[in-house]
C-alpha cells in the first residue's frame, strides 16, 4: 500500500513539473521537452575587443607603426649615411591619395651645413613613384613629428612600398637625430632582399634616382645601430 502511494505521488509531481515547463501535447499527454536553443557563437578574437591605436585615430591614412612606440632616437654620421638611400619598407591595405610623408624629427644641428636630402617612395618594382623637394630647411628646424610634402600627391594602390631618405652634407652626430624603432637588425628577421624591411642602397647619390635595384638591398649600414625610422602617411 505505502509502495502504491509513494509511486502515485511521484507520477503526479513528475506530470505537474511537465504541465508546468510547457511539455504536453496537444492531447495533455507529456512529451519530451526541446532541447534549448544554442548559446550564441563567441565573438572571434575574444577579450575585451579592444583595438590598438590606428594611423585614423590620428588624422594619418598609414603609418610604419605606433608613434607611441617610436621612442628610441637613432643617430649616424655624415659619413655613415651621406649618399646612402635608406628603405623602410610599408604596406598599404587599400588604395589611398598619398601627399606627404611625417618624419620623426628627434634633435637637430643647427650648425649643420645640409643640401641635397630628400624623402621619396618606391614601389615594390624598384619605381619611384612620388618625391619631395629638398628638405635640408625642415631638418634645421623644430624637432617634432613633421609633414615633408611631395612635389605632387599620388594615388597609392594597395600593396608593398619603401620609403627612401637621402641625406647630404655636415652635422654633428648626435645632434641630427630621428625617432626610430630601433630595432635595427631584428627588424629584417626571415627576410632577405628585395623584401628587406629596412635596408640601405647605393651610395654618392645627390637626388633619388628613377629606379632602384632592390636585389642591392644591404644592411650593413643598418648593423651599425642606424635604427628603423617612423613615418606616417597622410
Amino acid at each position: 500500500m505505502r509502495t502504491r502511494t509513494t509511486t502515485a505521488g511521484l507520477a503526479a509531481t513528475l506530470a505537474a513539473l511537465l504541465a508546468l515547463s510547457g511539455c504536453t501535447s496537444s492531447d495533455g499527454s507529456p512529451h519530451a521537452s526541446s532541447p534549448p536553443a544554442a548559446a550564441p557563437a563567441p565573438v572571434q578574437g575574444g577579450g575585451s575587443g579592444y583595438e590598438g591605436p590606428r594611423p585614423q585615430d590620428q588624422n594619418l591614412l598609414a603609418w610604419t607603426g605606433d608613434p607611441n612606440d617610436a621612442g628610441h632616437v637613432t643617430a649616424q654620421s655624415a659619413a655613415g649615411v651621406g649618399g646612402r638611400i635608406t628603405l623602410v619598407r610599408i604596406g598599404l591595405r587599400e588604395q589611398i591619395t598619398w601627399s606627404n610623408v611625417w618624419l620623426g624629427l628627434a634633435g637637430v644641428d643647427p650648425n649643420a651645413q645640409l643640401s641635397n636630402c630628400y624623402l621619396g617612395v618606391y614601389d615594390a618594382a624598384g619605381k619611384l613613384v612620388a618625391s619631395t623637394a629638398d628638405i635640408s630647411p625642415q631638418l634645421m628646424t623644430d624637432a617634432v613629428a613633421k609633414p615633408m610634402p611631395f612635389t605632387k600627391p599620388f594615388t597609392a594602390a594597395g600593396g608593398t612600398y619603401f620609403i627612401a631618405l637621402l641625406l647630404n652634407g655636415n652635422w654633428a652626430t648626435n645632434a641630427l637625430t630621428l625617432k626610430a624603432t630601433g630595432a635595427g637588425i631584428s627588424v629584417n628577421a626571415g627576410l632577405t632582399p628585395p623584401a628587406l624591411r629596412y635596408s640601405t642602397v647605393l651610395t654618392g647619390q645627390t637626388s633619388l634616382p628613377p629606379a632602384l635595384n632592390l636585389s642591392e638591398q644591404s644592411t650593413s649600414t643598418i648593423n651599425t645601430g642606424w635604427g628603423s625610422q617612423w613615418y606616417g602617411i597622410s
